[in-house]
């Protein structure tokens, strides 16, 4: 079940300016460039837009091979790039595994790639809130 409005739009009203500084400092261009590339395939970019839709309470891997359309050997194989790179938690839950986003994770590299955009001038920050706000 996907995440209400409300808690979107509770989590995209946490970054802010002063927030993409702290997480600027918390990664460095190693850790963002693992992060970004773990991305950089077209089934784990739809794997992880999934499981971003199921939200912080996630989804059974059978389930989330389904939605995608990937076999569950190859989907086995891009949740472990995924996981490596710091983006997908998981989680047994009886005979299934529950994969979940790393949603401080996604703010953290979020925060980083725009901790350069305020220079001392908020208002600049004010173009990101359409793309962060309008999910809904």
């Amino acid at each position: 079940m996907a995440p209400n409005c409300d808690s979107r739009l509770a989590y995209t009203k946490r970054f802010n300016c002063s927030m993409t500084i702290e997480m600027k400092n918390r990664m460095d261009d190693d850790r963002a460039a693992a992060r970004l590339s773990a991305l950089g395939h077209p089934t784990r970019l739809r794997i992880f837009r999934t499981l971003i839709s199921a939200g912080p309470e996630g989804m059974p891997a059978g389930e989330l091979a389904r939605r995608v359309d990937v076999a569950k050997n190859n989907l086995s194989s891009h949740l472990n790039v995924l996981r490596q790179g710091g983006l997908v938690d998981m989680r047994p839950s009886g005979r299934s595994r529950i994969y979940a986003v790393d949603l401080d994770a996604i703010s953290q590299i979020v925060g980083y790639l725009v901790s350069d955009c305020c220079q001392g001038h908020p208002e600049v920050c004010d173009a990101l809130a359409p793309a962060l706000g309008g999910t809904c």
